[in-house]
């Protein structure tokens, strides 16, 4: 496997206490494979991925316990400058703002061109080629002009290829992409995860995908892992998840995606909010929210209930969910 997580904890010591944002969590994903991450904001997907990046801000943050195995490495025994290594050249993480995320005073040329610089010893005229190479292989129009462009010159669509060019700039072994869509149009949305999907492919890279809409996975994830409260509820092929949610909070996020064929009703949204982090109710964090939720989900934490090969569901009433 090229990536194993294996029961990661990370918190985070305020001054009003200690919020546990991952409590726990396994999981996996093989090379050429994708792995959605699904939950809403808040549930743990984000500081998961910084954890196994390592780019976790530490304080406040703290990996209190767990293993992360990349190639067979556990990256958390490693020092910092080898994981400065790893970063870039190995994985690499498309972040969900990229207008934020890149130099507004540098040009994009300059900014996709330092990766060969810093880990390839290239002169910049070189970068400067293979940063041109790179623009026209994620379909940026022009870019032999556009290289010595600013951010602020690009558009929304365009700056998340630049973003997705940078991480593809030394052909690593897997990809992190942090809701890659966020704040895009529908038709934008639609090119973007081609384009991913499409690059997967061709470097037979792994990619895990982090976002809160099931709607934009479906045509592109292998795996769907939903997590909630900093727990993995629900892991299962694609497929599955879509026909028949092994768990109520997936069925929730599944109900609440807008649909043709019932055009004109009220969408349907889970009630209640997420708990807090520093007070994860007793029992199955979801109960409260749970319209199955009976009084042993109150107090015993679920485990992870094998429902078959290669799906769990952490919900001690999954046959109920699957079949109802």
């Amino acid at each position: 496997m090229l990536l194993e997580v294996r029961d990661l904890h990370v918190e985070f010591r305020t001054r009003d206490g200690v919020a546990k944002a991952v409590n726990g969590v396994s999981y996996g994903v093989d090379a050429g494979e994708t792995l959605a991450v699904l939950g809403e904001s808040g549930s743990g997907k984000s500081v998961t991925a910084q954890a196994i990046m390592g780019i976790l801000d530490m304080p406040p943050g703290r990996i209190a316990a767990g293993e992360i195995l990349f190639q067979g490495r556990d990256l958390l025994k490693l020092k910092e400058d080898e994981r400065r290594k790893v970063r870039g050249a190995e994985m690499a993480m498309i972040f969900q703002d990229a207008l934020s995320s890149l130099n507004p005073v540098l040009s994009v040329g300059d900014q996709l061109g330092e990766m060969f610089v810093v880990h390839r010893g290239m002169s910049r005229k070189d970068a400067r080629a293979k940063a041109v190479e790179l623009m026209d292989r994620v379909r940026i129009p022009g870019a032999r002009e556009r290289v010595k462009q600013y951010p602020h010159q690009f558009s929304g669509g365009m700056r998340q290829r630049i973003m997705i060019a940078m991480a593809l700039a030394l052909e690593p072994a897997l990809i992190i992409a942090d809701e890659p869509t966020t704040a895009l149009d529908v038709t934008v949305q639609a090119q973007v995860m081609d384009l991913l999907a499409e690059l997967r492919r061709e470097y037979d890279m792994g990619l895990i995908l982090i976002t809160h809409d099931l709607g934009v996975v479906a045509d592109v994830a292998d795996r769907i892992a939903v997590m909630y409260a900093g727990r993995i509820v629900e892991q299962a092929p694609v497929r599955d998840i879509y026909k028949a949610p092994a768990h109520p909070y997936t069925r929730g996020l599944l109900d609440s995606i807008p649909r043709l064929d019932q055009k004109g009703r009220e969408l349907y949204a889970i009630k209640g909010l997420p708990p807090n982090l520093m007070d994860i109710p007793p029992g199955c964090a979801f109960n409260p929210r749970c319209p199955m939720a009976q009084d042993v989900c109150r107090t015993d934490v679920p485990p992870l209930y094998e429902v078959s090969d290669d799906r769990v569901s952490a919900c001690h009433f999954w046959r109920e969910c699957l079949h109802g």
